[in-house]
């Protein structure tokens, strides 16, 4: 009797098997099987992984890689896995691969390099409606690598490099072109500045001395000083000449407007004395 008691662990399933048929699946806990009529198969239904060795793929562009995959997977059907499928585990290995291998033939080399998770999602979108037959659910896959031959990856690693220093030289020459923009702009800017400082000195120099005779001319028309009076003055500045030993006295042009204004002097003092 106590050969007939059987106890299906947590996380299992008990598949029972009648004269060789499926009969019914246990759950965990304690399970009693006839005599001699019954057997129970154990089925693991926590998420199991599976990892996969390196294979060579060629890519839509003829070139070789190697990639390797790991697959994430649960049973969701204790019998389909015993009874829809001979070995899960080798089935699931060979129908990644040759997915993945069909996956990749319509890639070039550098959308494999960019394009992992899309890679990711279209593998396990597909092994997930095939594998739905055999009672398993594929949760994950994941790409690790993706290696290119060591010519291959020399030549790609020489490109990044090409590239690299294209990207720095155009940066620097971008870098040398602004710097000399703005250095004629600050330059300009500072002829421009410079020039109106000048033409606003200019114009208060101009300002300031237009000024200045105002306020002479201004304050000459209040004293009442006018074309006499600087007669008066301009032939007394030339007795001061005459007090000299100079037997010649040269005049200036301007002299005769001063003789006019001293004839004027002298009809004053006619009409004074008459």
């Amino acid at each position: 009797m106590v050969r007939n008691v059987k106890i299906v662990p947590q996380g299992y399933a008990g598949v029972i098997e009648r004269l060789g048929k499926y009969h019914r699946t246990a759950e965990a806990g304690v399970v009693v099987l006839m005599p001699l009529l019954e057997k129970i198969r154990y089925v693991s239904l926590k998420e199991q992984v599976d990892e996969y060795k390196p294979q060579p793929v060629i890519t839509a562009d003829n070139v070789t890689v190697t990639i390797d995959a790991i697959l994430y997977f649960q049973i969701i059907n204790s019998a389909h896995s015993l009874y829809e499928v001979e070995n899960y585990f080798v089935a699931l290995e060979l129908l990644t691969m040759t997915t993945l291998r069909d996956i990749i033939g319509e890639m070039t080399l550098d959308e494999c390099l960019t394009s992992r998770e899309r890679i990711n999602a279209r593998l396990g979108g597909v092994l997930d409606d095939a594998t739905g037959k055999w009672g398993i659910k594929v949760t994950r896959v994941e790409i690790r690598t993706i290696q290119p031959h060591a010519e291959i990856q020399s030549a790609m690693e020489k490109q990044i490099k090409a590239e690299r220093d294209k990207r720095d030289a155009i940066l620097e020459a971008e870098g040398i072109k602004q710097s000399t923009i703005l250095k004629a702009e600050g330059e300009k800017r500072a002829r421009v500045l410079e020039a109106e400082g000048e033409k606003e000195a200019a114009i208060l120099r101009a300002e300031g001395k237009a000024q200045a005779y105002r306020n002479l001319f201004g304050s000459l028309k209040v004293i009442g000083i006018d074309d006499k009076v600087i007669a008066i003055r301009y032939l007394e500045a030339l007795e001061k000449v005459a007090d000299g030993n100079a037997t010649k006295l040269i005049l200036p042009v301007e002299a005769s407007g001063i003789l006019g204004a001293i004839a004027g002097i002298a009809e004053s003092f006619k009409e004074t004395n008459t």
